[in-house]
């Protein structure tokens, strides 16, 4: 399927079929995920294929039994967790030694990631951060966040959405279609997959294929000229 005609066809389904969705179909989507452009490449993402059955029960209920949910024929729940840093890092200092990239590249991994990526306990270093930002941006431009767990928290939302848009995008060009639920129990799913506490749900994404009525009308968007600025 043509890159344009993907983009066009892809809609959020509410309701599917119980057709079997081949393994092999779920697994290229996922491989198209991780190609997904990411804050820093440190991959601070996570899918959970739901496959054991009372789980993914547990998973609708938890999405408040939306029938994007409960007639899915498979369920990946999307998580950000912002101190998987520590996951690539070293992989990524390894990496760039390797392909002998740029000093200021090793130096990046080695130094910059670590300082930008951590927020001390009780998020003692937030303070001397943000003041570190505010003087060195009173003479030049410098990027200004993330310093508090939390920013660091939307660094890595931003990157697993990235991702998850990369996902269903692949699904629908493999004729699949998909719906991104962001109506759910943060907390419950959470528990259930036995998340840390810094870990943020993202999204659970169901897919299968389309049933009858599987949307409710056509699509809609605002002009794009309300949307879009030429400055």
């Amino acid at each position: 399927m043509e890159f344009f005609e993907t983009v066009e066809k892809r809609r959020s389904i509410r309701r599917f079929t119980e057709e079997v969705i081949p393994e092999s179909v779920i697994e290229k989507a996922l491989e198209a995920a991780v190609l997904a452009p990411n804050s820093s490449n440190t991959q601070t993402w996570d899918f959970y294929w739901v496959r054991t059955p009372d789980k993914k029960k547990k998973i609708a209920e938890y999405c408040f039994n939306q029938s994007a949910a409960r007639t899915a024929s498979e369920l990946i729940v999307v998580v950000a967790n912002p101190k998987k840093w520590k996951r690539s890092n070293q992989r990524l200092i390894n990496f760039v030694k390797e392909v002998k990239a740029p000093k200021q590249v090793v130096m990046y991994y080695e130094k910059l990631i670590p300082f930008t990526y951590s927020w001390g306990p009780l998020q003692i270093f937030v303070p001397f951060k943000w003041i570190m930002t505010f003087v060195i941006g009173l003479f030049r431009p410098i990027t200004r966040r993330p310093n508090s767990k939390r920013d660091i928290q939307e660094v890595a939302i931003k990157s697993a959405a990235l991702a998850a848009e990369n996902f269903v995008l692949a699904m629908t060009a493999q004729g699949y279609s998909t719906c991104m639920m962001e109506g759910h129990d943060e907390w419950r799913i959470g528990c259930l997959l036995k998340l840390p506490c810094h870990a943020r749900v993202v999204m659970v994404i169901g897919m299968g294929k389309e049933a009858e009525r599987g949307t409710w009308g056509p699509r809609y968007r605002i002009p794009t000229s309300e949307v879009v600025h030429k400055i």
